[in-house]
């Protein structure tokens, strides 16, 4: 079956109260991890690509990676440009076949965000693409002792009819990489249920969402990583805000912790190895086995097709 959208996938988690997983597609075995977990548990599947990975991989070999996942599973994949920077990259992904870009004016003036965005939604909708938008500190910062600046509801709501965008990161709380909150870990509920109210149920994305499991922090310190201080945002907070309009959940850094984790674990105790297939095997089904247990227990994703 051909790529797809997020329409119906968004349409069916807010109905559902769900999350779709938008995880981060950054080389072969992750995708192949990945797939292999969303046919395993039938559900429908984002596979996302930031612009760093993408020109890291190679546009064509991006492509490529995600049209062999599509030939080779029967379930419903979104290829998605994950915080497009500018609009030249979103027009470059959409052309080469991507069914979801990511347009990040997030750190612009609003004024500018929506100029931005709205070119953007006027050239993906003529060519039968979705288009997600960014409003509010969708980015977080861990350096910081200043608290994040949330989205405004009624700003977003303004936002959304001046752009036309089909989803909306929003910030909530969350932030990026494993150090994600300094005190106890909460989410901003009241300001989510605002949004949810003040934008009539559109989709809402959360970033910055992965766990960053205690398991595979240890893991990886124990085979010579130095990961301090590394918190993430609780799954149960994570299942309850899937539950309250977010549809979307964006996951990277929980893949790369057990990925590395596992290639750090082989090699130590197997000094003598040099075959790729035999240290990356191992981080392939410890992708598969994490994206299940997403699927199952964060986002309420699973047995959806």
């Amino acid at each position: 079956m051909p790529l797809v959208t997020s329409t119906q996938m968004f349409k069916d988690a807010l109905e559902g109260h769900y999350a779709i997983g938008a995880f981060n597609a950054n080389n072969m075995e992750i995708i192949q991890g990945i797939v292999a977990a969303a046919e395993h548990e039938r559900c429908p599947v984002i596979l996302q690509v930031s612009e760093k990975s993408r020109i890291y991989t190679n546009p064509v070999y991006v492509l490529k990676l995600v049209e062999a996942a599509v030939e080779t599973s029967n379930i419903d994949i979104c290829l998605h440009l994950d915080d497009g920077p500018d609009y030249d990259t979103c027009v470059a992904c959409i052309d080469s076949g991507f069914t979801s870009v990511m347009i990040d004016g997030s750190r612009l003036p609003y004024a500018d965000n929506v100029k931005l965005t709205k070119q953007v939604v006027t050239y993906a909708h003529d060519h039968g693409v979705v288009v997600e938008g960014g409003l509010g500190d969708i980015h977080g910062d861990t350096d910081s002792d200043i608290p994040f600046s949330l989205t405004n509801p009624e700003q977003a709501a303004d936002f959304v009819q001046a752009t036309g965008v089909d989803s909306l990161a929003v910030a909530i709380g969350t932030c990026y990489g494993p150090y994600k909150f300094k005190t106890e870990p909460t989410l901003a509920f009241e300001r989510l249920k605002d949004l949810t109210t003040y934008l009539n149920y559109l989709p809402l994305v959360l970033h910055g969402a992965s766990s960053v499991p205690k398991e595979f922090v240890d893991l990886n310190n124990q085979y010579g990583a130095a990961i301090e201080r590394a918190q993430g945002v609780p799954e149960d907070l994570l299942r309850d805000a899937s539950r309250m309009g977010i549809c979307k959940i964006n996951i990277e850094t929980d893949l790369n912790l057990v990925m590395t984790a596992c290639i750090r674990q082989f090699f130590v105790e197997h000094p003598e190895s040099y075959d790729p297939h035999e240290y990356l095997g191992p981080g392939r089904r410890a992708i598969r086995s994490m994206v299940i247990h997403k699927m199952r227990h964060v986002l309420g994703c699973s047995k959806r097709i």
